[in-house]
């Protein structure tokens, strides 16, 4: 499995973010995958930003959710990650990344990321 991201290199403070992921090797549609968002500061860990499941299915991290919206092309096997009002602290490497649960009773948010995207680097800055 493969994962690409795009963006837009720079934005301003206020605007919003558009950030797509093109993912090959698998379908994003998969039974049980789960399409996450990643994003790391200067001199900061990693914060997990969102997720989108195989069904159409979204999860914000609590301090994005008001902001933040997370869509899905599935003929062209995308992802896109939309956050609002960025300032600029949200200066970082964004990532996707894929995971998925065991089974339909099972859980996913603690599952490895097994796989990842270069990352493409965001600067918030007018």
């Amino acid at each position: 499995v493969q994962l690409q991201e795009s963006g837009p290199g720079l934005v301003k403070p206020s605007q919003t973010l558009s950030l797509t992921c093109t993912v090959s090797g698998d379908a994003i549609t998969t039974n049980y995958a789960y399409w996450n968002w990643i994003r790391q500061s200067p001199g900061k860990g990693l914060e997990w930003m969102g997720a989108i499941s195989y069904t159409g299915g979204t999860y914000y991290a609590p301090a994005l959710k008001s902001r933040t919206s997370l869509s899905r092309a599935t003929s062209n096997n995308q992802f896109t990650l939309q956050p609002d009002s960025v300032t600029p602290e949200e200066t970082a490497v964004y990532y996707c990344a894929h995971n998925a649960k065991l089974g339909p009773q099972s859980t996913w948010h603690e599952r490895p990321l097994g796989y990842w995207g270069q990352g493409t680097h965001v600067i918030v800055s007018s």
